[in-house]
């Protein structure tokens, strides 16, 4: 009998963090879909006074906290934010100790995937993680959970 080849799960995660001011109040999103484009989930998360940096690094933790629920083997991040991408890759060196702390945070997410690849996406590309960070950053205080 032959065996079945099992395809590993795939997905594809776009990420956005949006302050009003910087730092100023922010909130991030994440939006996951398989390869044929369907949305498997989406999360948002208001996060008070602190940077975009910050909440695009905190827009990656929730979604690949996401992919792990979904039980992705791979993750194709997805994202506007050239520092955030470069400094995944390697390019850039993480110098702001609270992006230290969260990039740790990411490490230990990727290792429980066989894969994680990171592209610079154009703003216009990643319209719904954007419209879902910015919705939440509308939302009233009392309407949001803790984190």
């Amino acid at each position: 009998m032959a065996e079945k080849r099992h395809k590993a799960l795939r997905l594809h995660l776009q990420i956005d963090g949006s302050s009003r001011g910087n730092p100023g109040p922010s909130a991030s999103a994440a939006v996951l879909r398989d390869d044929e484009g369907t949305v498997l989930a989406e999360v948002a998360q208001q996060l008070g006074t602190t940077t975009n940096n910050v909440a695009e690094y905190f827009a990656l933790i929730m979604g690949l906290e996401e992919a792990l629920k979904l039980r992705a083997e791979q993750v194709v991040v997805e994202c506007d934010s050239e520092l955030l991408v470069r400094q995944r890759q390697g390019e850039y060196k993480v110098r702001d100790a609270r992006l230290q702390r969260l990039e740790r945070w990411v490490r230990r997410l990727e290792e429980g995937f066989r894969s994680v690849t990171y592209t610079h996406i154009p703003r216009e590309a990643n319209a719904r993680a954007d419209a879902l960070a910015r919705q939440a950053l509308r939302r009233r205080s009392d309407e949001v959970p803790p984190l």
